[in-house]
């Protein structure tokens, strides 16, 4: 983390958990626990029927509500989509783009995450931008061909003055839901990566203000360690936000130097 320049923010993502009803039970344990906590933005990712319950629940707190996908149309026959401008109504600040779930179960892809991510920003929200590797792409040495590939796509078109506003957060596939993390090294060499594509097109001083988080099993135990790297910002929390202790210790794992 680097705090001098840029934002570290902590987005817990539900997945399909929680009812409104759980979920207010456990984003009031977290609003109990985290008090201020003014090191770090702290985000609630929920599903899309929780989020003004969400929106509600954390009125007057410091988390934030993110939604976990939207549609890149303002409007339309899109039977069962979310545009940005509902989102946005309704108070959500954060939403998840081309996450590997999505890219895998939902056909999402490159284009289309470009697509949502030029949405999001003109509903002024900001865009929380999944990008990452499968284990044979690993093994295969090309991690950071890819993972140009997906970030240039995914900001194509984004003028200067809104890249700021885009979070990214490096999930690598083989770490998602599997209980394996990528090592400190591992995560804050892709990270660092991440930034220089940004440097190389938009200068250093823009690269050095985006946030970029670690995705793929951050958990209470590793946190620290893979916070304590200069090029991770935070992390996008998967089945540890659903547990208020761990997420609680994820945050507070933010508060270092």
């Amino acid at each position: 983390m680097n705090r001098r320049y840029r934002k570290t923010i902590i987005a817990g993502n539900w997945k399909m958990n929680k009812t409104a009803t759980e979920g207010k039970v456990l984003l009031d344990e977290i609003k109990a626990s985290v008090g201020k906590a003014k090191w770090c933005e702290i985000v609630a990712c929920v599903p899309a029927v929780d989020i003004p319950m969400a929106v509600k629940a954390l009125k007057d707190s410091r988390i934030a509500v993110g939604a976990q996908n939207l549609h890149y149309e303002p409007s339309g026959a899109y039977t069962g989509e979310i545009s940005a401008s509902m989102l946005k109504d309704l108070g959500v600040k954060y939403v998840i783009i081309g996450h590997s779930e999505r890219r895998q179960y939902f056909g999402e892809t490159d284009v289309t995450v470009n697509k949502k991510v030029h949405a999001a920003l003109e509903a002024g929200l900001h865009p929380i931008v999944c990008v990452g590797e499968s284990l044979e792409q690993r093994e295969m040495g090309i991690t950071n061909d890819l993972i140009s590939v997906q970030v240039k796509s995914a900001i194509c078109g984004v003028p200067a003055d809104k890249i700021r506003r885009i979070v990214f957060a490096y999930e690598p596939i083989w770490a998602i839901g599997t209980g394996k993390t990528a090592t400190s090294e591992q995560a804050n060499e892709v990270c660092e990566h991440i930034r220089t594509i940004i440097r190389k097109q938009f200068g250093a001083r823009t690269a050095r203000a985006v946030t970029i988080q670690y995705g793929g099993s951050m958990n209470a135990k590793n946190a620290h360690d893979l916070l304590a790297q200069p090029d991770v910002d935070g992390g996008l929390i998967g089945g540890a936000s659903l547990k208020s202790a761990d997420f609680v210790t994820i945050v507070n794992a933010a508060n270092q130097e």
